[in-house]
């Protein structure tokens, strides 16, 4: 088992990579506890789960609302859940993002854990402290900074994930390497169809590898200030083709990063070698790289990010493979580069 430490403002939060699922009573209080989880996971893991209350959503992101998130907090308050109890969330990013929003605000602030069941969850969504839902479609536009006491990744749980979760889930593992990590980003290129065949010590070192790289960004800037933005990379426009297409979160990261790759070239930023290995490698594992959308309607989503500021938005650049810049876009330049890209 690997152990990694993310440390926040109030508190440190430890990742568990190897770690058994049945190991789980050994992280977590012995009463008081709550469990959320969805119906999809329910029905694979549901006969392991600890003894306690469950309360089973329904999967999938557009379940992901602050209606959601009340009717668990009327949940807890009927099962009697005080300022001591835990939540534990049981799940993919979907599931981790809803405990961590609700263990955030339920009686201003309970405890939570999490058991990230999808790839997607392990090398991104249950680490880093970003908790949120939904808003009428648009990516967490409610949400909170709040750490989890512990991150249980048992990547033998992966072995229950449909190959497309587990695409997807890979387009975030490609984004840290993109970021921090050019010879990890070749070690996924030259072993494409061993980690599709879910080679446990390639996952493993696959999501060891992502966490160091954002629990060390996260560390340093939990709220966004200007580091973790970073992290953002081929997630303004991928956030933006999620809402105009509704297709899963990592193929729309994958269409994000592909673009991200486009305009830094344009920019003469990344090399034209760098940016067809970043496509071919996207293309190699399946994912998408361009989306049928109209683009002015992809733009239109994008002008509601979050990461907007006075007519720009914040934009994560790739400077070579390992290596990019936040750059703050006007809007207009933007579109400009948008009309031509995703034709």
């Amino acid at each position: 088992m690997d152990t990694i430490f993310v440390k926040g403002r109030f508190r440190e939060s430890r990742i568990l990579v190897g770690e058994p699922m049945d190991k789980l009573p050994e992280h977590m209080p012995d009463k008081d506890v709550f469990i959320l989880t969805d119906d999809h996971v329910h029905n694979i893991y549901g006969q392991a789960f600890p003894g306690f209350p469950v309360y089973v959503m329904k999967a999938g992101e557009e379940n992901k609302t602050p209606g959601s998130a009340l009717a668990i907090c009327r949940w807890l308050l009927e099962k009697g859940a005080g300022r001591d109890a835990f939540l534990l969330g049981v799940g993919g990013g979907m599931v981790c993002d809803m405990a961590g929003f609700v263990a955030s605000v339920y009686m201003r602030g309970i405890n939570f854990g999490l058991v990230a069941s999808s790839l997607l969850a392990q090398v991104d969504a249950s680490v880093g402290g970003k908790n949120g839902v939904n808003l009428d479609g648009f990516k967490n536009i409610i949400g909170t900074f709040n750490q989890p006491h512990f991150v249980l990744c048992d990547t033998r749980m992966l072995h229950s994930l449909p190959e497309e979760e587990l695409r997807n889930g890979l387009a975030e593992a490609i984004k840290h390497t993109l970021i921090a990590d050019k010879h990890m980003f070749n070690i996924i290129r030259e072993n494409v169809p061993a980690i599709l065949g879910l080679d446990e010590v390639l996952l493993n070192k696959l999501v060891s590898h992502s966490i160091r790289v954002k629990s060390g960004i996260v560390s340093k800037d939990e709220t966004e200030q200007g580091e973790r933005r970073k992290l953002n990379l081929g997630h303004t426009w991928g956030h933006a083709v999620e809402k105009t297409d509704g297709i899963p979160h990592g193929q729309a990261v994958s269409i994000g990063l592909a673009f991200a790759a486009v305009l830094s070239e344009r920019k003469g930023m990344l090399p034209p070698r760098d940016r067809k290995q970043v496509v071919e490698l996207l293309q190699s594992l399946g994912l998408p790289v361009k989306s049928g959308t109209n683009p002015q309607k992809i733009f239109r989503a994008l002008t509601k990010d979050k990461k907007r500021e006075s007519g720009h938005i914040h934009f994560v650049l790739m400077k070579g493979i390992g290596e990019v810049v936040v750059d703050l876009l006007p809007l207009p330049e933007l579109e400009r580069h948008a009309m031509s890209t995703e034709h």
